[in-house]
């Protein structure tokens, strides 16, 4: 991957570029959005193509296929005595306080992982999106440092968030423990606290949205830090204050209509997914009587249902990712129509080539 802006890869500081006189209303970048994730996946369509994007929007999570995946889990019929299951595997693994470990070691290890895996791809799509080609290898070489910062960038704010929910939590307990027996304050402690954890999350989900729509491809064209793109953003904000407003009311709506509509386009699929795979569950409990075998919890049974497990949650999260990919590119094209028009940097490469007098196609 080559850019007019490689050669700020050097360590020194890149010089901002200047905003753009003309920038597109929220409406007409999400129009031009549209036209480009047509052509980039239908024209012509690329079989090589969508199996690379699907791959890439599998780890960015966070937008269509994590909330589909959310909502398929709760249609999980409430009669197959999962409770049990949990209550049987949560104490045998309290004998064990060595499994306990490596749960939660194993458990970190997967989090950072994937938080790394996604911040990097981030940038792939959008230089997918820029070059409107997928180069997996040359774009995962060229954009690690930038999706690096990002990484140290959603951990801070993660774990900042994370301190906060517990010492509200910590401080709302010590209160209800504090307040008398016949008293509203308990539940109004408990009411503020939620509020609060609400508000909080809010704020974290805008400027993670923030963040990837507008920020990365920032940082992708003038190879900036992440506090310097966020500079260049707050500035340009400050100025358009309505069509940011704006762009964040109709990238909500928006976000909410793919969703809903690859929820409908799966509907029939992941009820077959799963009443199969429930089906199958059922059928070696009740075969194994029939051999002289009973199934009974220890390590080998306990494995082998993990396993099940984690075989189901790989095809459900491929599948999300293959119909939520469209969606995914769409809208990270919609914030990178709409901050390139703001700034020459991107809006150079945003720019078609120009084609040579006599050129035809």
């Amino acid at each position: 991957m080559s850019t007019p802006f490689a050669s700020a890869q050097d360590g020194s500081a890149a010089k901002p570029a200047e905003p753009a006189t003309i920038g597109l209303s929220p409406v007409e970048a999400l129009a031009c959005a549209f036209e480009d994730a047509v052509r980039l996946l239908f024209r012509p369509f690329d079989t090589q193509r969508w199996i690379k994007l699907t791959l890439v929007c599998l780890f960015l999570g966070g937008g269509t296929p994590t909330a589909a995946l959310h909502w398929t889990l709760s249609t999980l019929p409430r009669d197959i005595r999962l409770s049990d299951l949990f209550i049987q595997v949560r104490q045998y693994i309290s004998q064990n306080f060595l499994l306990i470990l490596l749960v939660v070691a194993l458990g970190l290890g997967l989090g950072l992982t994937g938080l790394y895996l996604r911040s990097v791809f981030r940038f792939v799509l959008v230089d997918s999106l820029v070059n409107q080609k997928v180069s997996l290898g040359p774009a995962w070489k060229a954009v690690r440092p930038l999706g690096q910062a990002y990484f140290f960038w959603l951990l801070a704010i993660l774990a900042s968030l994370g301190v906060v929910v517990s010492a509200a939590a910590l401080a709302a307990s010590a209160h209800w423990r504090a307040a008398p027996a016949p008293s509203l304050l308990p539940s109004l402690i408990l009411m503020a606290t939620l509020a609060a954890v609400v508000f909080a999350g809010l704020i974290v989900a805008v400027l993670i949205t923030l963040t990837d729509d507008l920020v990365v491809p920032l940082m992708y064209a003038g190879r900036w830090s992440l506090p310097a793109s966020w500079r260049q953003l707050a500035a340009k904000m400050r100025g358009e204050p309505g069509s940011f407003a704006i762009y964040l009311l109709l990238r909500f709506a928006v976000s909410v209509a793919v969703g809903v509509a690859v929820l409908l386009f799966l509907f029939p699929v992941l009820v077959g997914i799963f009443s199969g795979a429930i089906i199958a569950a059922a059928l070696v409990v009740l075969a194994l009587p029939l051999v002289g075998l009973v199934w009974v919890w220890k390590p080998l049974t306990l494995g082998l249902a993990v396993a099940g497990l984690l075989l189901l949650s790989g095809l459900l999260f491929v599948l999300l990712s293959a119909a939520g990919m469209p969606g995914q590119v769409f809208l990270q094209d919609f914030g990178l129509r709409f901050i390139a028009s703001r700034f020459r940097s991107l809006e150079i490469l945003r720019r078609p080539p120009r084609r040579p007098p006599g050129w035809h196609r």
